[in-house]
C-alpha cells in the first residue's frame, strides 16, 4: 500500500491548511485511516482517525475543535481541515492506514497501524 500526503505548506498563526492522503497498491476493502504528525525532535503523535464507515472519529485533545478528519472511500482519500492553526501545530504530517473487518473500528494507537507514507510539512509562524 502506498500513501501520499499532500496540502502541507506555510501559513500564519489562525490561518488554516486541508491535508490529503490517498491510498494506492492492492485492493483495499476495509481500513482506517489515520493522522499523526511529528515535530522536530520529538516523537510521533497521534492526531486524529477515522473508521471505515466514517461514523466514527477520534482526535487528540490538542486539535479537538480545530481539526477534522473525513474520508472519501470511492476515491481511497482521507482528508484533514486543519483551521486555527497555531504555532506548536508545525510539524511533518502524515497518514496511516491500518486493515480491519470492522467497519466501525478506530484507533489512537500509532502502533496499530499496518502502513504509513511519507508525510507533508506543515509550518505554523506566528
Amino acid at each position: 500500500v502506498q500513501l501520499q500526503a499532500s496540502g502541507g505548506g506555510l501559513v500564519q498563526a489562525g490561518g488554516y491548511l486541508r491535508l490529503s492522503c490517498a491510498a494506492s497498491g492492492r485492493s483495499l476493502s476495509s481500513y482506517v485511516m489515520g493522522w499523526f504528525r511529528q515535530a522536530p525532535g520529538k516523537g510521533r503523535e497521534f492526531v486524529a482517525a477515522i473508521s471505515w464507515s466514517g461514523v466514527n472519529t477520534a482526535y487528540a485533545d490538542s486539535v479537538k475543535g480545530r481539526f477534522t478528519i473525513s474520508r472519501d472511500n470511492a476515491k481511497d482519500t482521507v482528508y484533514l481541515q486543519m483551521n486555527s492553526l497555531k504555532p506548536e501545530d508545525t510539524a511533518l504530517y502524515y497518514c496511516e492506514v491500518k486493515l480491519t473487518s470492522y467497519s466501525g473500528y478506530v484507533s489512537t494507537n500509532p502502533g496499530a497501524y499496518d502502513y504509513w507514507g511519507h508525510g507533508t510539512e506543515v509550518t505554523v509562524f506566528s
